[in-house]
């Protein structure tokens, strides 16, 4: 996993917990758009929850979104910890929660603390790499047996049915 950390970014968060995932090749440099940059595909824009607040009342959060809207790679804003403390109308958040995920099409994941964030970024940054190797399960049912297990691949080809894949195992 490459992850580009923007140098505003502070030490004391996600940053120390992605030095110490192994295979984890981290730089420190400036972005353009987002706080992470991950293998290159990935742009992650992280929030406390504090901070997503205070952004919402002073506007920062809506130019921030447009920003990571346009952007030259897929979007993610991570959410960490939670709304104790915070001064602002749970609709306020929700609207802005509302613009972020419907409007702008900009996924939310939520975590709670800096740890979770370093971890949801590698887990995201896997499940990207088996994408684009093709590698993502099928999902729904999940056959027992090795003899029903062999017929559901077969069928998951194309032109094969089920008629064919009993032909084919036998």
């Amino acid at each position: 996993m490459d992850v580009v950390v923007d140098d505003r970014e502070p030490k004391e968060g996600p940053l120390r917990f992605l030095r110490k995932m192994p295979k984890a090749n981290v730089r420190v440099a400036r972005l353009d758009v987002g706080d992470y940059l991950v293998d290159g595909r990935l742009v992650f824009e992280r929030k406390t929850f504090a901070d997503f607040a205070t952004s919402v009342c002073d506007g920062r959060f809506f130019r921030q979104a447009c920003n990571l809207a346009s952007a030259t790679h897929r979007p993610v804003v991570i959410l960490e910890g939670n709304s104790g403390g915070t001064r602002i109308s749970r609709e306020s958040l929700q609207g802005a929660i509302i613009t972020l995920t419907i409007i702008l099409g900009i996924p939310m994941l939520r975590a709670l603390d800096a740890a979770e964030s370093a971890r949801l970024m590698h887990y995201a940054s896997r499940q990207m790499c088996r994408q684009v190797r093709g590698a993502v399960n099928r999902p729904g049912y999940r056959p027992k047996g090795k003899r029903k297990r062999q017929l559901q691949i077969l069928q998951g080809l194309p032109g094969i049915g089920p008629t064919r894949a009993e032909r084919l195992l036998e």
